[in-house]
């Protein structure tokens, strides 16, 4: 075979993955860029892409271990996701976009690997995931969600508070009891619709034995 043809089929197909890559890492970051996410479009296309070129290049360079650099890809896609999850107060946030920046980089191996069924398919399951899931998670939290209430009392009764969780109705768990400095805390995990919590969220606000709280 003419060396020149040899070289252009592999540049077509080579070329042909990375634009499967654009399109499937395209899909995942729109869905991302429309509900406003750390990582969102370009984002999503550049760690698609880049684990593509990533596992062609260890498939051409790789010789007798073909996956040596792609096994790579993990470790560096890890250190992108732990960089989008924050601790806010009580809450964590940014788990959903942390795996959704690891699935991508595996659709954009799936690709480089000439796996395009898989690939096309899971970025179908991943967009339904991430839409239709979103509006169930949504309305499965408004009928029941758990807090974790870290609140300071201006006086060390707290029973007020209890009774205040009991009569919304809400359920509790006591979690932890802390005093430092002359000041009173408690820790609760309190579980129960959202319009409980919400209620129970504005009772602290306004109630004079609590000093401060955060959830």
């Amino acid at each position: 075979m003419d060396p020149f043809h040899m070289n252009f089929h592999i540049d077509v197909e080579i070329g042909l993955q990375l634009l499967i890559s654009f399109v499937l890492g395209a899909a995942i970051g729109l869905e991302r860029e429309y509900n406003s996410k750390a990582a969102g479009l370009r984002t999503m296309i550049m760690i698609c892409l880049g684990s593509t070129i990533f596992t062609e290049l260890s498939m051409m360079l790789g010789g007798d271990n073909p996956d040596r650099i792609a096994a790579n890809i993990v470790t560096g896609v890890g250190f992108l996701g732990a960089g989008v999850i924050f601790k806010d107060g009580l809450s964590i946030t940014g788990i959903t976009t942390a795996t959704t920046i690891w699935i991508a980089a595996a659709l954009g191996m799936a690709v480089g690997a000439g796996e395009y069924f898989i690939a096309v398919v899971s970025t179908g399951v991943i967009i339904i995931v991430l839409s239709v899931f979103n509006k169930i998670q949504l309305w499965v939290e408004r009928i029941n969600q758990t807090h974790t209430y870290r609140i300071t009392f201006t006086d060390i009764n707290d029973q007020k508070t209890q009774t205040e969780i009991e009569t919304h109705p809400l359920r509790f768990y006591r979690k932890r009891s802390i005093k430092e400095n002359g000041r009173y805390t408690v820790v609760y995990e309190v579980t129960g619709s959202q319009k409980n919590l919400v209620e129970f969220t504005h009772y602290l606000k306004q109630s004079e034995k609590i000093d401060s709280f955060e959830y």
